[in-house]
């Protein structure tokens, strides 16, 4: 079986999609002969996709023996609706969560509904697959592979470490750790958490940020704040734009929550994987924003293979990553008394340690990209006919 990749989506551009992109290319040499045209910010994206399809068809030429077209997202996907020259090729696209309900009427209208021109959807959660065949993607060509974890992660620090982090950032010793990862797009609900769940906590429970963040507003943003409203949410939806930034902000600069909270921004992945492993407890406090989803949660997979508690809200592609009692705890979104509740009761249960334990073996033991990468080569064979 030859296989050719395409994704927009690909290191050393870094992201969710960026790392899926990379591990299922790079697996897959495993299992079939591997061929890719991959963005790599060498050009710019208008010449990437505007030579797309002789890229593709000169590849194939070269290299007769390619059977399976694989799309890794549903911009990609809809630029190459278009193409010519190899629908007699199996073509496959890959959708996430945002690139099925971004909100632009004629995408959902005109556009979506094409992707039954292709010969199978993979929805990495359950949530994206319902949402796409809601779509009028026909269900039969939907199928849900969920995304992998690196297992490295689970190689658990010592105590020592844990000091040294606290002392390098500036954590209180004498506080609970939550900890929250991610970039600050609205609908993963961190300044709806401080300003709505943090309040309500007692007060020797501290919220630590991580991810990308911007201290103070950079040029973009400030011109982001002179167009329409619906042309800026767009923008900030389609570029993957920190939209939460500005108002979470606000909140660690307010005197009410500079001492309940601290944004430590984008870590080393030696210095996360401490913070993870021994933070009390990590909090995803996803909310519902219309025109955009949580496709799947990888963050929470990463915290759980570490050992941490995960609490996070029972929402969209989350529900697929973490299952309620067997790696996490699921939390009613949007409820500030339910997260209120669920914080307190994980940080003073006695079996906290063991539900540590637990989680993390079960995590460790149902989540890989290697797992993955199986899944969907078997699912490639069968699509193609080059079934074993």
């Amino acid at each position: 079986m030859e296989i050719l990749f395409v994704s927009h989506k690909y290191p050393p551009a870094t992201g969710g999609m960026e790392k899926q992109s990379h591990e299922l290319i790079n697996g897959m040499l495993a299992h079939a002969t591997v061929h890719k045209i991959v963005y790599t910010g060498e050009e710019s994206y208008y010449r990437f996709f505007r030579r797309l399809n002789d890229r593709i068809l000169k590849k194939i030429h070269s290299h007769p023996n390619i059977s399976v077209v694989h799309f890794n997202d549903g911009l990609i996907a809809s630029m190459s609706l278009w193409h010519t020259g190899y629908n007699h090729l199996t073509r496959i696209v890959t959708v996430h969560g945002l690139d099925v309900v971004f909100p632009s009427k004629i995408y959902q209208r005109f556009i979506l509904p094409r992707f039954n021109r292709y010969d199978h959807i993979i929805a990495v959660s359950h949530a994206t697959a319902d949402a796409i065949i809601h779509r009028g993607v026909t269900a039969h060509k939907v199928s849900v592979i969920a995304n992998g974890i690196d297992h490295h992660l689970s190689t658990l620090p010592t105590a020592e470490n844990w000091d040294t982090i606290r002392q390098k950032y500036g954590l209180p010793i004498d506080k609970k750790i939550l900890v929250a990862l991610g970039r600050p797009v609205k609908r993963k609900g961190f300044s709806w958490f401080i300003r709505e769940v943090l309040p309500l906590l007692p007060e020797d429970i501290f919220l630590v940020l991580a991810g990308p963040f911007e201290m103070a507003a950079s040029k973009r943003e400030k011109w982001l704040e002179k167009l329409p409203r619906r042309w800026r949410n767009l923008y900030m939806l389609f570029m993957g734009y920190p939209s939460d930034q500005p108002e979470l902000r606000r909140l660690l600069f307010h005197p009410a929550f500079t001492n309940r909270t601290k944004h430590v921004g984008k870590l080393p992945l030696a210095d996360l994987k401490v913070l993870l492993c021994h933070a009390d407890a990590f909090v995803m406090p996803n909310i519902q924003v219309e025109g955009d989803m949580e496709g799947f949660g990888l963050v929470c997979l990463e915290a759980a293979s570490c050992g941490t508690i995960v609490l996070a809200a029972n929402l969209e592609g989350i529900n697929d990553a973490i299952l309620h009692g067997k790696n996490g705890i699921q939390v009613q979104h949007h409820d500030a008394e339910a997260w209120r509740k669920t914080v307190v009761e994980t940080l003073t249960d006695k079996s906290h340690a063991e539900c540590r334990n637990v989680f993390r073996a079960f995590t460790l033991q149902h989540f890989s990209w290697e797992k993955m990468v199986r899944d969907y080569a078997v699912l490639f064979r069968k699509l193609s006919g080059n079934a074993d």
